[in-house]
C-alpha cells in the first residue's frame, strides 16, 4: 500500500528537513521556537481518512496532525518552513507526484480558532471543501462526493500578532474544537502517554508554537504556574511524581481542561478537581506570558 507514493514521500521528507528553520527560528518568551510556514492539505469528511493520511506521513518521519475545521471537515497539516516559497515548493512536489490535488500554505501567527464553537458548527460549508487527489495506485480511501477544485481556498487569513495572554485564550479555544474527535496520535507505535502529549502539541502548533513531543519534556519547558493561578492555555500535568509524568491536558477555564484520555478515545473535557486528577496533579506550565 502506498508503494507508488514512496518516492514523493521520501523527496518531501528531504525537503521538510532541509527547509526547517531550526535554531534560527524566533523564540517565544518561554524559550520555545515559533513555527514558520506550514502545508495544509485535504478536505476529509471522514476522520478515518484524515487519520490514515496523517499516519502515512508520520511513518515516513514527517510529523503531521489533523484537525476539524468549523465546517466539520478534517484537514492535515505538517511542516515548519522558513519562507512561504519553500513551503510552496514542497507542496507543489506533492501535487506533481499526484499525492495530493490541493494545498494551502498556512502562515506564521495564523489564528485558526479564536472563538468558541457556535451552534451548528458541525454542518459543512460547501464552498470550503476541497478534496486531495490521490493516485489510484495508492488505493487510499477517498471521501465520496467531495469536489476537487485544485488549491484549497485560503479562507483563514493571517491576523496581526496578538499578545501572549490572548494566545493562551486562543490555545484554549483551539483545544475545545478537538472535543469529541476520536484521536490516535503517533501511528501504531505510539508510546504510553504520547496520545495526550501529541494532542497538546498539535493545539500549540495551530497557535504557532513548537513545544516538546513528550509530556515529560513538556513539563520541563515553560514557566511554572501555581494551581490557583491557572489561565487559559496552561498545560496541566499528572502522574506519580515530577519524574514520572503520565498525562497532560490544556486548561480552558472554569476549573476544566481538555485532554486525550486514552488511546483511541474521544478528546474530552474534565474537571481539574475530579478525584483522580486531584490526587495525581503534579503541576502546571505556561508557554504564553
Amino acid at each position: 500500500m502506498f508503494s507508488t507514493c514512496k518516492p514523493a514521500i521520501i523527496a518531501l521528507f528531504a525537503i521538510v528537513l532541509l527547509s526547517s528553520p531550526g535554531c534560527g527560528h524566533a523564540a517565544s518568551p518561554s524559550g520555545l521556537d515559533r513555527l514558520g510556514y506550514a502545508i495544509q492539505m485535504g478536505a476529509f469528511a471522514d476522520v478515518k481518512n484524515a487519520e490514515r493520511f496523517t499516519d502515512t506521513l508520520q511513518k515516513k518521519g514527517i510529523e503531521a496532525f489533523y484537525f476539524r475545521k468549523d465546517n466539520g471537515i478534517y484537514a492535515v497539516r505538517f511542516g515548519d518552513f522558513a519562507t512561504k516559497d519553500k513551503a510552496r515548493a514542497a507542496a507543489k512536489r506533492l501535487v506533481a507526484d499526484r499525492l495530493i490535488g490541493g494545498y494551502y500554505i498556512a502562515p506564521p501567527n495564523e489564528i485558526v480558532f479564536a472563538r468558541p464553537r457556535e451552534a451548528g458548527w458541525q454542518k459543512p460549508a460547501g464552498e470550503e471543501i476541497t478534496s486531495p487527489r490521490l493516485s489510484d495506485s495508492s488505493k487510499m480511501a477517498r471521501d465520496k462526493g467531495t469536489p476537487r477544485t485544485g488549491k484549497i481556498a485560503e479562507s483563514v487569513q493571517p491576523r496581526p500578532a496578538r499578545g501572549d495572554r490572548d494566545m493562551g485564550a486562543i490555545a484554549a479555544r483551539t483545544a475545545e474544537r478537538f472535543v469529541g474527535i476520536p484521536y490516535r496520535w503517533g501511528g501504531e507505535n505510539v508510546v504510553d502517554g504520547m496520545d495526550c502529549s501529541g494532542f497538546v502539541r498539535a493545539v500549540y502548533n495551530l497557535c504557532g508554537l513548537s513545544i516538546p513531543r513528550t509530556s515529560r519534556d513538556q513539563f520541563k519547558a515553560g514557566d511554572q504556574v501555581a494551581k490557583d493561578d491557572l489561565r487559559d492555555g496552561d498545560l496541566l500535568f499528572f502522574g506519580s511524581s515530577a519524574d514520572s509524568i503520565s498525562h497532560v491536558g490544556i486548561y480552558v477555564g472554569s476549573g476544566r481542561f481538555v485532554h486525550a484520555p486514552r488511546r483511541g478515545e474521544d478528546i474530552k473535557v474534565s474537571a481539574v478537581d475530579e478525584s483522580y486528577f486531584e490526587r495525581h496533579f503534579i503541576g502546571a506550565r505556561r508557554y504564553f506570558q
